[in-house]
């Protein structure tokens, strides 16, 4: 596949956890402590703001739209928020998948539609450390239909309902990652995708990942010198185009081994190795282990 960020989010694998409508009142504030889980989040009606553990709050209004591929710390408040010695608030369910937060006897000044979901992939960490690290998306209307249709599909029991899940979050997260490509600070693997010079090499890595690529052959297809190329990228991507071959091989290589249909010799030559051997050692150093050792972890863990 040579589209990068179909593919990425394709090996990410996503999952949806669970989806909820939230409306509150008054002054509220709810803090989750995730374990580094994608979550995001369209406001419907009203305004309310959300906070990154470490990060300044960011004010979100009627059709705002936030994704955290990876989420730890964050709070989700009443804009303004309350005080900080004040109790956080506790939603308390009013239906399926609904529920209420803040002072029942204020008027209602937030309507949320929250989604946590999961990637399924164990190589998760390196694929997202390819993306953003928090999306804002104003006048999202396209998203919101689709978080629209993320719950509307998780609430309903119907045949095929994973496989649609995960469509339409794999869809969802592609559309909100290519909006983000809009503006002049999206970091990572968004901003080379954005630079229409180094999108051509980042294209040319996925689509021929098995080609023994070189900076002088990238630089050309970027139609940039050697040395600009290589501090553009770098500077763009957050790493230097070989290591971010060697990240795509070992994901791709990971993938692979995963699914135990093919042999050492045709993985190293999907991927761009001359030999079997040559494979299993450039992953045993950038995995920490061989790949037969890989495969016994991952069938255990799938066992379990």
């Amino acid at each position: 596949m040579s589209d990068p960020l179909s593919s990425i989010v394709n090996l990410l694998q996503p999952k949806a956890d669970f989806s909820k409508v939230l409306h509150a009142a008054g002054t509220w504030r709810i803090r989750r402590e995730e374990i580094g889980n994608p979550f995001y989040c369209v406001v419907l009606d009203g305004r309310c703001e959300f906070t990154l553990q470490g990060d300044e709050p960011i004010a979100l209004t009627a059709g705002d739209f936030i994704l955290v591929p990876e989420a730890h710390n964050f709070t989700v408040s009443s804009s303004p928020p309350p005080a900080l010695n004040m109790p956080d608030s506790v939603p308390v369910k009013t239906a399926a998948n609904r529920f209420f937060a803040g002072d029942e006897s204020r008027e209602l000044n937030a309507h949320l539609l929250i989604g946590h979901c999961q990637f399924a992939s164990p190589d998760s960490n390196l694929l997202v450390s390819l993306l953003p690290k928090l999306v804002h998306i104003c006048a999202a209307t396209k998203l919101t239909t689709l978080v629209e249709l993320v719950i509307e599909e998780s609430l309903a029991q119907r045949p095929g309902r994973d496989s649609v899940l995960s469509r339409l979050l794999e869809i969802l997260l592609i559309e909100a990652f290519r909006t983000q490509m809009n503006t002049p600070d999206a970091p990572g693997l968004l901003v080379g995708l954005a630079d229409e010079r180094l999108a051509v090499a980042i294209r040319k890595i996925h689509q021929d990942v098995n080609q023994a690529w070189t900076i002088e052959q990238l630089a050309k297809e970027a139609s940039l010198s050697r040395s600009a190329f290589f501090q553009r990228f770098s500077k763009a991507v957050g790493c230097t185009p070989m290591e971010y071959i060697i990240r795509w091989r070992m994901a791709i290589a990971k993938d692979l081994l995963r699914q135990q249909n093919y042999s050492m010799a045709t993985i190293a030559e999907r991927i761009g190795y001359q030999s079997a051997s040559a494979f299993s050692s450039a992953f045993s150093k950038y995995v920490g282990q061989p790949p037969s050792k890989y495969i016994e972890e991952t069938a255990s863990q799938a066992a379990n």
